[in-house]
């Protein structure tokens, strides 16, 4: 048993088609997130799929869906819908001011 007891941090699920060779974008993103969330996330899980699938979840709940909102997701608008949902607070740097 672990003697960790802090809270299970967010994770996040980015599932994509193989046969779109969509790989290394689902690849790109979670090193984004990583990289701008690396204290604010316990994992970025990569889920291979089918039939033309991009879906971004946060604890299984759909953040983003390719289908759904009109194909993929702007870097920034990721971690500005991510960070809103995760960490509030927390601010982006240049990600955030207009442009």
């Amino acid at each position: 048993m672990s003697s960790d007891t802090s809270p299970l941090l967010p994770v996040v699920a980015i599932r994509y088609c193989t046969g779109c060779r969509w790989l290394l974008r689902a690849a790109w993103m979670a090193q984004e997130l990583l990289t701008t969330f690396e204290k604010e996330l316990g994992e970025v899980a990569l889920q291979p799929g089918s039939g033309g699938v991009f879906q971004i979840r946060v604890d299984g709940e759909l953040l983003w869906d390719r289908a759904r909102d009109g194909g993929f997701p702007d870097i920034k608008q990721l971690k500005q819908l991510l960070r809103d949902r995760i960490a509030p607070d927390k601010g982006l740097g240049h990600s955030e001011r207009g442009g």
